[in-house]
């Protein structure tokens, strides 16, 4: 368990630094720049290093560590309330970044900023777990280095089954995520947290259940075992088209795009029963008649 413990004091660690670098970076950067550029770099290494560390746990703890997934997914679990809490909006997944361009509530030179942001902080995440994997503080660490050279691919399933259960994971993850973005973080992160255990849980085993592709392409693409195409189509198309589904369902149309709602009709919220307007209708013929009588009075004999 001693292994254990130092991948939990690494956690906390980097939820620390890069919390640390959020609070420097918004007092000394204009609040655009902080949203685009520090906000989502330092969310994206935050989420990288965190995940690189739980996938060598996962990989290694059960026959080196002697514990079972469920530690892994408990840790999962804490981490994503802990990002959630901690993230100060920023989404370190460009399908969601895509996602607010689509909805109008980002442009587009805030949204490609996003994206080199997020692309830095996963590079930088990924460098810096290496260079921390190499210390070998651990006997997990030991072994990773021994066997990161001959990694393998996520993909354990046929490319379109590959590339239908990454649709799927980010059509049900963006599908939440567009229900509860009005609502307080209270519920929201739980509820984000325990989703994305869920499918980690469920479709980990044949893809590694990423549904982020700035994460996928830092964490698997440079393993043997897949073409980059493929990796492209599961990791990045998938997702996209998943976003993409959850978008069209919930809104009914993609305002970027188009303005006509496909699926739902715009109907008024308020009706008068019919009832009510032939009442109304009768009262007003009978005053412009009484009005009509009275303005043309009968002569008197």
């Amino acid at each position: 368990m001693a292994g254990l413990n130092v991948s939990i004091a690494f956690f906390f660690l980097v939820v620390g630094v890069c919390q640390a670098l959020r609070w420097i970076s918004k007092r000394l950067l204009s609040p655009g720049a902080y949203g685009c550029l520090a906000r989502e770099l330092a969310g994206s290494l935050q989420l990288c290093t965190s995940c690189l560390e739980l996938r060598m746990l996962l990989e290694i703890g059960p026959w080196s560590g002697g514990f079972g997934p469920d530690v892994v997914l408990t840790l999962l679990f804490v981490l994503f309330m802990a990002h959630g809490a901690s993230f100060d909006g920023a989404s370190s997944n460009p399908t969601v970044s895509l996602q607010e361009f689509l909805l109008l509530e980002s442009n587009l030179a805030a949204t490609a900023a996003k994206l080199l942001a997020q692309g830095a902080g996963v590079g930088l995440g990924w460098a810096l777990t290496k260079l921390y994997w190499s210390c070998e503080l651990t006997h997990f660490h030991f072994i990773q280095n021994l066997i990161a050279s001959e990694c393998s691919s996520s993909i354990r399933v046929s490319l379109h089954q590959a590339a239908f259960a990454e649709g799927t994971c980010s059509f049900l993850f963006h599908l939440l995520l567009l229900k509860l973005r009005q609502s307080h973080p209270m519920y929201r992160v739980p509820a984000l947290a325990a989703t994305v255990t869920f499918l980690t849980y469920t479709a980990g085993p044949f893809t590694g259940a990423f549904f982020n592709p700035a994460l996928a392409t830092a964490t698997t693409f440079h393993c043997s075992g897949s073409s980059f195409w493929d990796y492209v189509q599961v990791y990045w198309l998938g997702p996209l088209a998943g976003m993409l589904a959850a978008l069209l369902l919930y809104q009914g149309n993609i305002p970027r795009l188009f303005q006509k709602n496909l699926f739902y009709s715009q109907k008024s919220k308020y009706k008068m029963p019919k009832v009510r307007v032939a009442v109304h209708r009768e009262a007003d013929e009978l005053w412009r008649k009484r009005k009509g009588e009275k303005s043309h009075p009968e002569p008197r004999a």
